[in-house]
């Protein structure tokens, strides 16, 4: 017989911290962060501090969305810790709630820019394949036959080198490392994303931490305004530099 003894859930409070944030835009019920490479979005196991939210609590001294509860203040979408880009945080309920269901509807343009690993031959190109957990390695996720949720990533090659593509990447849907999965599915994982089958162990891209992929253009309908928005987050300098090694090494 086996005996599992699942502890109580522990309520975390979660401290404000004085953390610079790349703000591209802000106004009274919402901000578009910059998130940076390595941070964390909200507070998990392991995780309780230096996060995206310990950051934006601090900024914005208690004006943020609490629909997601103690644990997610103000955070309506999230990207992953290595990911970088846009981020919308919400500063209040009625933000929130109206921009969940611009993304539960799929209409928040998202546009994101990567380094995939191999040669794209097409100029673009659709991904379609449910997205699930991974049936035997549970932090990963993966194109399943059953129990997955529909997925659909659209990409456009931008440049290609000797050994890698750089490409832009559109989501129609938006599954938990939809285009991570997607990409690995058809033999082309992000470079760095070691999760995924990308390696990063070459001598052009040594001491790369985690998937070269960047959330660069978010649009939606601002809530208040009731008219379309659209920014921008610059591609990042590490990223940049890799561009300029590849394109060196042609």
């Amino acid at each position: 017989m086996i005996t599992v003894d699942i502890p109580e859930a522990q309520s975390v409070s979660i401290v404000p911290e004085n953390i610079p944030l790349d703000i591209i835009y802000e106004d009274k019920d919402l901000l578009i962060v910059n998130k940076l490479k390595g941070m964390v979005v909200h507070p998990s196991a392991g995780h309780y501090s230096g996060t995206l939210v310990n950051a934006v609590m601090y900024h914005c001294a208690g004006s943020l969305s609490g629909i997601n509860g103690e644990i997610r203040p103000g955070i309506v979408h999230r990207i992953d810790k290595d990911t970088t880009g846009s981020l919308i945080v919400c500063k209040n309920d009625q933000t929130h709630t109206q921009i969940a269901e611009q993304i539960k509807e799929h209409s928040v343009k998202r546009i994101y820019r990567g380094i995939v690993c191999g040669i794209l031959h097409d100029d673009t190109g659709t991904v379609c394949g449910d997205i699930g957990r991974h049936p035997t390695q549970r932090k990963k996720m993966a194109v399943v036959t059953q129990n997955g949720k529909p997925a659909v990533t659209h990409y456009r090659v931008l440049e290609r080198y000797a050994k890698y593509t750089y490409a832009e990447f559109q989501l129609e849907t938006g599954r938990t490392h939809q285009i991570r999965v997607h990409l690995s599915q058809i033999g082309h994982p992000l470079l760095g994303d070691e999760l995924y089958g990308g390696t990063s162990k070459n001598y052009a891209v040594r001491g790369l931490c985690g998937q070269t992929l960047h959330a660069m253009t978010i649009g939606f309908i601002h809530p208040r305004r009731k008219e379309y928005v659209e920014f921008q987050a610059p591609i990042p300098q590490y990223m940049e530099d890799l561009l300029k090694q590849f394109r060196k090494l042609q």
